[in-house]
């Protein structure tokens, strides 16, 4: 692959990084004391979910979050963070690029009603399947450097 400047996989280590960086500004913006203390991410989730147009959203959202709001609101919180510091090092890269991805496709269903909203998302799932699918951590990664999935 002939390319300008860097090479094509450190290229792929650039857009994995600048994902890594879209989480980690994720994470860093929310407020987690209205997360955590006062329920205000899953109560707007709650809400969102109780007028979706998919049964099966609603119904989702019944079983799992509603029975457990405040570890749901944690491991939404802080999956981001992980996504963002997994991709920005480079360290189980294949892992965070599938739940990041996963977590992208779980908003998108969940905002489907509101398209003008989901254009981060569907941009940050694309992002994870070609960085998926063309290995981006073969460069400039501790996977790399430790040798984990060649």
């Amino acid at each position: 692959m002939q390319t300008i400047w860097l090479s094509g996989a450190e290229w792929l280590a650039v857009l994995r990084t600048g994902l890594g960086l879209w989480w980690l500004e994720s994470w860093r913006h929310k407020d987690r004391k209205g997360w955590f203390e006062r329920g205000t991410g899953i109560a707007w989730a709650a809400d969102v979910a109780a007028k979706h147009r998919w049964g099966v959203v609603r119904t989702g959202f019944r079983r799992v979050v509603e029975p457990r709001p405040k570890v749901i609101a944690y491991v939404v919180v802080y999956a981001e963070l992980a996504l963002g510091l997994g991709l920005v090092t480079g360290f189980l890269t294949p892992i965070a690029l599938i739940a990041g991805l996963l977590l992208n496709l779980l908003y998108l269903v969940l905002m489907i009603h509101d398209w003008a909203e989901q254009g981060q998302n569907a941009m940050m799932a694309l992002i994870s399947l070609v960085a998926l699918f063309a290995m981006a951590w073969q460069t400039w990664s501790l996977d790399a450097a430790f040798g984990l999935f060649p």
